[in-house]
């Protein structure tokens, strides 16, 4: 029996503190971090490279709070390591592209200091760092936050003005060719001005404006293996489904009419999927445990969204998904230590 109790309180050690996928820390990180700059770049190329000015002030306000950190430790390995970087580049892909680089670089330091260092560094953090720094932002300067935005889809559909009028459209002419070619076998019709979804006109958070490059940075995420591809596409079949069945009920529509494109493409929903959502180190590590906050995680997103009326619903999904993870690794730990004890009984037995 004294030796159970042991084992019951040492069984921690046979907890990995990461969800161990099949490529290290630093080959994850430094591909989540190129599937980023992909999106910030293509967002900077329509905005006179704000959004590029962002990312900077976030990444180097993120690289040296991690050097202070780190710095009676072995930083050349903490910065190697690519997480002070991605915290940094999340941050700038969750923020508007026209917001002073100066938040950013608060929020960053913010992140790094007070989410990731103060609960033991990297997988000792109960929240994405990322998602603290935004929070930080949004809620000090919520008036610069918000004037940033202005002229956003949100905005424009507030105002009643139409985003995806004809006249609006930066990409006719390759909503054109989609139609004619690709959507044409399934008998669909991309509408019109839907295409500046991918490559947006408007001012937004950063993600919003470079959707196009963030789809294809995710061939990267797959390609180094950094995450498991089914937990962002559970995640988006989740949200999408509800959506479609009743996202249009909020805004005096019937059952099966949401715009499932706009809602995927627009409020960080593809970042909250595949950089958030799928993120291992403060997420649970068990795959049932994995599947039930995932699927959480979609549905908090569709209520935010539109029972809740806020357009950035996505992100405070993975808030709350990550409020309830520690329950949940608690009962993963508890159901572990059960398997475990049993093979140690077997083990005697034989």
């Amino acid at each position: 029996m004294a030796e159970n109790i042991r084992f019951l309180f040492n069984r921690n050690q046979y907890i990995k503190p990461q969800v161990m996928l099949a490529r290290t820390t630093p080959v994850r990180m430094w591909a989540l971090n190129l599937c980023a700059l992909t999106v910030i770049v293509q967002s900077s190329i329509g905005d006179s490279f704000s959004s590029l000015a962002v990312a900077a002030g976030a990444v180097t306000a993120a690289v040296i709070t991690e050097f202070l950190f780190l710095i009676k430790k072995d930083w050349a390995s903490g910065l190697k390591d690519g997480t002070a970087v991605s915290t940094a580049l999340i941050l700038s892909l969750l923020l508007p592209n026209g917001i002073s680089p100066f938040y950013a670089a608060a929020g960053a330091a913010f992140a790094i200091a007070v989410i990731k260092h103060s609960f033991g560094g990297l997988g000792a953090n109960w929240l994405n760092p990322a998602l603290g720094g935004w929070l930080f932002v949004r809620f000090s300067w919520s008036s610069s936050f918000y004037k940033a935005l202005e002229g956003s889809y949100f905005s424009l559909l507030e105002r009643g003005i139409d985003p995806f009028a004809g006249a609006a459209s930066s990409g006719n002419a390759a909503g054109d060719l989609l139609n004619r070619t690709i959507f044409s076998l399934t008998g669909a019709q991309m509408p019109e001005g839907y295409m500046n979804l991918f490559s947006s006109p408007y001012p937004g958070i950063i993600a919003d404006r470079g959707v196009l490059a963030l789809l294809l940075g995710t061939i990267i995420l797959f390609a180094f293996r950094a995450c498991r591809p089914w937990v962002p596409f559970l995640y988006l079949a989740v949200f999408g489904f509800l959506f479609r069945v009743f996202g249009a009920l909020p805004y005096s529509g019937v059952f099966w009419e949401g715009d499932v494109l706009f809602a995927i493409c627009s409020g960080g929903t593809l970042t909250a999927a595949f950089f958030l959502a799928a993120e291992p180190v403060s997420g649970v590590k068990t795959k049932p445990g994995i599947f039930i906050t995932v699927i959480l995680g979609g549905t908090a997103a569709f209520l935010f969204r539109t029972i809740g009326g806020e357009p950035y619903g996505a992100i405070y999904a993975v808030l709350f998904v990550n409020l309830i993870t520690p329950l949940i690794r608690l009962l993963e730990s508890l159901d572990l230590y059960k398997k475990l004890l049993i093979m140690r009984k077997g083990g005697k037995n034989q």
